[in-house]
């Protein structure tokens, strides 16, 4: 075994002896594109979306120097009828080449060298394996060799392909240069390689209006066709390991749930789940991945509408995205666009692809977002995170007065456009309550008695404040919200929190003079037991 030419099982044995959901599924389609023209396929996904783990799994079913029946069996892949004659046929017949790309990083000046290195280390590999093979310092050519010499091609696996693209902008071309060595050239990559499975964060780097290494198959996390449901853990599973583990489902699908794929439905973080079940507590892990990108850097650009857009993602709310004009790296950004689409493929952001609008996708993001916007500098941010702060203040103190007033700004502060509809309301209150993420936590549309609260701010865990109980009506009275609430009993939903409750009712008042916008808002507090005091 070595560390790029047949590394071995013992990657995916240690991944089996955990707690394993069962994504052995991905290898018949790789299968599928064995000895064929598609057989170049990139697969881009957020960081700790399990990316490795696939790798892994690909080494171990691949890799001709090992025996690895015993890890597959029991899987999907190999109990599927469909799959099962397929399944045997390419059980371990493989030389596996396998790069994870970050590992070179200490060994080539921060990737400087990392072509020559890594050509250098697969022949080394390669001659000791096949004493008798003939090397050159053309790495396609001495693996053209390789596979005359023993009648089998390669299965390739590349590991964040994309990180010198990610960390070190100025060795993107020489890089480049060096992938389209390998598989620009289909006469020479045919005769190498049988299937090629390449992993990342980015999208293959676009050169011009065309990626730069054409002939792969991309799958990314904007559009993912086939591999959809190997993006993350699919709900059906999520809930399978909650009833395996004993954990909550509902807290789990409040925190790590929200990426939402067509033909799958929704997906979820596997690190975050993973982390919530071993340590027994649902929290946001996300700022424990070490990752280089940082969040703040990207929302802090100084870009028309950026600033709006994110304090509205982070209220709730969501936004409209051209991700078309992105050239999937992390320095060249021409507008607000670009760097959402940067956010959706690092997974700070879910996309709809049908809708083209992406969201803050579940409360682990959301409060990151609230995390770092309080150290963003600029004029506007600053502004509305003082705005955001101070309302919620006027809320707990029952300041109904001012409540109104700067819900009244913020509305004014909106297009025109679907003014006139409670949604449209929603989205305003979302936006002024934005900065809640350091003391509450959302929830829209609770199930509350015999209805829905339209929004509730739950405090977190130790905190002394009390809960927020927020009904909107337009071109109604705010204290109808109240009376809304009370008969829909809606402080019954909210028992098990044990404090107190702010009933607050908002309403917007479609029938005030022409160019005004007047709201009104009713405080009323309420006992653990609904009790008015």
């Amino acid at each position: 075994m070595g560390v790029y030419l047949n590394p071995g099982n013992s990657g995916f044995t240690g991944i089996r002896n955990d707690i394993y959901v069962d994504k052995s599924g991905l290898i018949s389609l790789v299968n599928e594109t064995i000895e064929t023209p598609r057989r170049l396929t990139c697969v881009s996904r957020p960081r700790r979306f399990g990316k490795s783990f696939a790798a892994q799994m690909l080494c171990a079913y691949y890799d001709k120097t090992c025996d690895s029946a015993a890890l597959f069996d029991d899987l999907e892949i190999a109990g599927n009828e469909k799959w099962n004659q397929s399944y045997r046929k390419h059980l371990n017949q493989y030389d596996v080449i396998y790069l994870d790309i970050t590992y070179v990083k200490p060994f080539t000046d921060h990737y400087k060298n990392a072509p020559a290195y890594i050509s250098r280390k697969i022949t080394e590999e390669l001659a000791a394996a096949y004493p008798g093979l003939e090397v050159s310092d053309e790495l396609p050519a001495t693996m053209v060799r390789a596979t005359e010499l023993t009648g089998s091609k390669f299965i390739m696996i590349i590991d964040e392909w994309d990180a010198p693209i990610r960390e070190e902008p100025g060795m993107q071309r020489e890089y480049l240069e060096f992938l389209r060595m390998l598989f620009k050239s289909s006469g020479t990559t045919n005769k190498i390689f049988a299937a090629v499975y390449m992993t990342g964060i980015l999208p293959i780097k676009r050169d011009g209006g065309q990626s730069a290494i054409s002939d792969f198959r991309e799958y990314t996390i904007i559009k993912p066709r086939g591999f959809a449901e190997y993006m993350g853990f699919t709900e059906r599973e999520v809930r399978k390991l909650c009833d395996d583990c004993g954990c909550s489902f509902k807290q789990m699908k409040h925190w790590y749930d929200g990426y939402t794929l067509q033909h799958v439905g929704s997906v979820y973080n596997p690190n975050s789940v993973m982390a919530a079940i071993h340590n027994g507590d649902f929290d946001s892990y996300w700022t424990r991945t070490s990752a280089a990108e940082s969040l703040m850097g990207y929302i802090s650009l100084d870009f028309d509408g950026l600033s709006g857009t994110i304090t509205e993602l982070i209220g709730g709310g969501k936004a409209k995205v051209d991700i078309h004009g992105f050239v999937n790296d992390f320095v060249t950004f021409k507008n607000r666009d670009d760097v959402l689409t940067l956010l959706i493929c690092l997974g700070y952001l879910a996309y709809d692809e049908t809708t083209g609008f992406a969201r803050i996708p579940n409360e682990e993001i959301r409060l990151e977002f609230a995390r770092v916007i309080r150290d963003v500098k600029r004029d506007d941010t600053i502004r509305r995170i003082r705005e955001s702060d101070q309302l919620i203040l006027d809320t707990v103190q029952e300041n109904a007065e001012a409540v109104a007033a700067q819900i009244e700004k913020i509305h004014a502060e909106e297009a025109p456009l679907h003014y006139n509809n409670e949604q449209a309301l929603r989205s305003v209150i979302k936006r002024a309550y934005f900065s809640y993420g350091d003391e509450y936590v959302l929830f829209e549309e609770l199930l509350a008695g015999t209805g829905y609260a339209d929004i509730v701010y739950l405090p977190k865990r130790g905190s002394t404040l009390p809960a927020l109980v927020i009904e909107l009506k337009w071109n109604q009275a705010a204290g109808s919200a109240l009376a809304q609430i009370r008969n829909r009993d809606y402080p019954a939903a909210l028992k098990e929190f044990g404090g107190e409750i702010l009933l607050v009712g908002i309403s917007y008042d479609k029938g005030a003079p022409a160019g005004s916008r007047k709201h009104s808002c009713v405080i009323e507090k309420v006992s653990p037991d609904g009790c008015s005091e």
